[in-house]
């Protein structure tokens, strides 16, 4: 009946048509402008066919459709306000709403993932069939808009408004199950069923058992809720999401503020509404920065891909050293599929990170994600060891004891001798040159960092970090194994600090010179929380930790004595030699005490600021404009250091990092993409403004050159 590049529509038995979709070359279905041309084409030649009586919506691929194509949003918002309106208004009135207006039943058979535009498409049918392993749901409050094909009309209008915020606010996928009870499904059901399950509903619709007119109208009519109801179930909704998604994310109380704007309109009304107000976020800097935060990440994944391509699967891995940070390395191996064996000296040692692994399994286990076997099996992948008689089937061994040079370089020089010669070694090591510790190895070219960031369990990045004789072949295996790990491999050149602490400490640095200078402490948290991070300097030095920081900065000072090295004793210093480690001892800048169920938080130490007063001379107050500029100079200074000594590839794997390393604020885009947002020309002017604070804020010659130039890096 229909065959486009696309898709296709085929008649079946008894008046059922079948539109399928099968995108050529591609393992999944998405909406781009291709695609939605010939969709309108094949639901013109269906709006006047004679014979057809039910249609069926299928996908030839393992999922449904996973949403528009987001390579696209570029272009596409790029244009103007008024441009956007009307391309939107062109595909809900033109494409969706036809769809929706077709004179007789539709039916979604939703098998997989059916995402954004792919779920939206499903509504705009009568009905909606799904595989018991099929995730639904509108992601796009993630990437700073909310649904744009008539998501924010048919969904509330389906399932009612506080279901309707809860799937569009959140973001987050759905289970089929949890569709089934909120309404979005109309039957699960097993995978091999699917098809026959969709057919059955279309036949019955079509014998008028399943009255398909009144699921339609109720879909084009406007909200069922008086103007108390409304008022009520609204202010509620916003008060809560707003709370959730926070200042700096604007579109999900932007869609819920949709949603009630068109509540008393008809769908076509409503649609229109959604039109305007999805341009609005659309157009937004935060918009911006999180569509390209997605497109970095699959830029991420597809560089890391490109390396593990030339590595065979490790097939038995090691870790050396069975701390927090062992412990929690074996745990990420063995849940992920890769059976490890966790080496230490002492039973005490092997104890602590079993503990450490079980601890993590059983959180998983209360909040029911995993069962007593799955936990069980996880457990009996991690097999502890004093000794190395269990290594000579290794493929992959990471070492994590102390950040001691003499410690690593006898640990490294005794696994490589009873490892297979085709092993690969890697330190976890944070900051020592993995050059130096490659001195003593009798095969360099096998050994590399691999840095892990803790809590492992948590945080995505994974620095691999290539020394000067460093093979392709060790290389591409530490990324595959951290790729089957479920983490983001960023490679990147060795140096002092690697990438992402040679940019934090510099950020570390402005911080302790501005408390030398008189600022508090407290207040600077609060600015640059304002501005965005997951936590002020001085929370995030307690959280790494008073010992750590104070090791890593003077390792990083040493190599870098023009920008890091000071004549004053700073506070991180101070607190470090008074033994106020930070949240690992319970006192650093803040205290952290723990509440009546336990959980450990930060409280207010009223002794820090008698304790620091020496150290940081008569307090003075600093504008917050310019404890942020201050801070951020420094850490994006030394971000395009990294970039122009090729320690990191690419801005996109140095923004990335950044994000998945440190907790760069996601909306900003990362520190080259926030670079760029203020201008080259005008971020060199911002420096070269604190110029008198020392090297921390000398901008470099390159730099200075693109601004002249007026070039950018992306």
């Amino acid at each position: 009946m229909f065959a486009g590049t696309v898709l296709s529509v085929k008649p079946l038995a008894n008046g059922i048509a079948e539109l399928c979709f099968d995108r050529p070359g591609d393992a999944i279905n998405k909406f781009d402008k291709a695609t939605l041309a010939e969709f309108q084409q094949a639901l013109t030649e269906l709006s006047t066919a004679t014979d057809v009586k039910g249609l069926l919506l299928t996908s030839a691929k393992d999922s449904f459709i996973v949403g528009a194509d987001i390579g696209e949003f570029g272009e596409m918002f790029a244009q103007t306000t008024e441009a956007l309106i009307a391309n939107l208004e062109d595909v809900n009135f033109n494409i969706f709403n036809l769809l929706e207006d077709l004179p007789f039943p539709t039916v979604a058979a939703i098998n997989g993932i059916a995402l954004g535009g792919g779920l939206e498409v499903a509504l705009a049918c009568d009905f909606r069939v799904l595989s018991d392993n099929a995730r639904v749901g509108l992601p796009e409050t993630q990437l700073g808009i909310f649904p744009g094909f008539g998501g924010t009309v048919r969904l509330p209008r389906l399932i009612g408004v506080d279901n309707a915020v809860d799937w569009i606010a959140s973001g987050k996928e759905k289970k089929a199950a949890l569709a089934l009870k909120d309404g979005v499904a109309d039957a699960v059901v097993a995978g091999d069923l699917l098809r026959d399950a969709a057919l059955d509903i279309i036949s019955k619709a079509i014998a008028g058992d399943f009255n398909w007119q009144a699921n339609r109208a109720a879909k084009k009519a406007p909200l069922l809720l008086n103007d108390i109801e409304s008022l009520m179930a609204f202010e509620t909704c916003k008060a809560v999401v707003g709370q959730a998604a926070g200042r700096n994310y604007p579109a999900p109380l932007a869609a819920v503020n949709c949603i009630q704007e068109a509540a008393k309109l008809d769908r076509d009304g409503a649609l229109k509404v959604e039109a305007k107000n999805f341009a609005a976020v659309a157009k937004t800097e935060v918009a911006k920065q999180l569509i390209n935060l997605f497109l970095g990440d699959q830029l991420l994944v597809k560089t890391a891909k490109g390396f593990a391509k030339a590595a065979e699967p490790v097939q038995q891995a090691a870790v050396l050293g069975a701390g927090i940070m062992g412990g929690g390395i074996a745990y990420q191996s063995a849940y992920t599929g890769t059976p490890i064996i966790m080496k230490d000296i002492a039973q005490a040692g092997i104890d602590l990170g079993v503990t450490e692994a079980t601890k993590l399994l059983s959180k998983l286990e209360a909040k029911g994600k995993i069962n007593s076997t799955r936990m069980a099996q996880v457990l009996n992948s991690i097999h502890p060891a004093l000794d190395y008689h269990q290594f000579g089937s290794v493929d992959m061994v990471v070492e994590a004891v102390v950040e001691n040079p003499k410690v690593k370089h006898a640990v490294l020089t005794e696994v490589e001798s009873v490892i297979p010669e085709t092993a690969i070694l890697a330190s976890n090591t944070s900051t020592i040159s993995i050059d130096f510790l490659a001195q003593p190895l009798k095969r360099p070219e096998n050994f590399l960092g691999m840095h892990f960031f803790n809590p492992v369990n948590r945080m995505p990045l994974v620095e691999v970090i290539r020394g000067s004789k460093t093979s392709d072949a060790a290389v591409a295996k530490t990324v595959s194994y951290a790729l089957a790990m479920g983490k983001k491999p960023v490679v990147v050149k060795d140096c002092a600090g690697f990438l992402v602490n040679r940019v934090l400490f510099p950020y570390f640095a402005a911080f302790t010179q501005l408390l030398h200078q008189g600022a508090d402490f407290v207040a600077i948290d609060k600015v640059m929380e304002k501005f965005g991070w997951p936590m002020g300097p001085a929370y995030l030095l307690d959280v790494v930790g008073m010992d750590t920081a104070h090791h890593a900065a003077s390792v990083v000072a040493e190599a870098y004595p023009d920008r890091m090295k000071h004549e004053f004793q700073d506070a991180v210093t101070a607190l470090y030699q008074a033994n106020r480690y930070g949240q690992k001892n319970g006192k650093g800048f803040y205290q952290y005490v723990a509440d009546k169920k336990g959980r450990v938080g930060k409280v207010a130490d009223e002794s820090v600021a008698e304790f620091l007063a020496p150290i940081c001379g008569p307090a003075k107050e600093f504008s917050a404009d310019e404890i942020c500029e201050r801070l951020m100079i420094a850490f994006c200074l030394e971000s395009v250091r990294c970039l122009e000594e090729g320690i990191a590839a690419s801005p996109t794997d140095l923004d990335m990092a950044m994000i998945y390393g440190v907790g760069f604020p996601p909306f900003r885009g990362g520190p080259i993409r926030y670079l760029e947002t203020i201008g080259v020309a005008e971020f060199v002017k911002l420096a070269d403004k604190y110029a008198e604070h020392g090297g921390l804020f000398k901008v470099t010659d390159q730099l200075r050159a693109m601004a002249a130039a007026g070039k950018t890096f992306y």
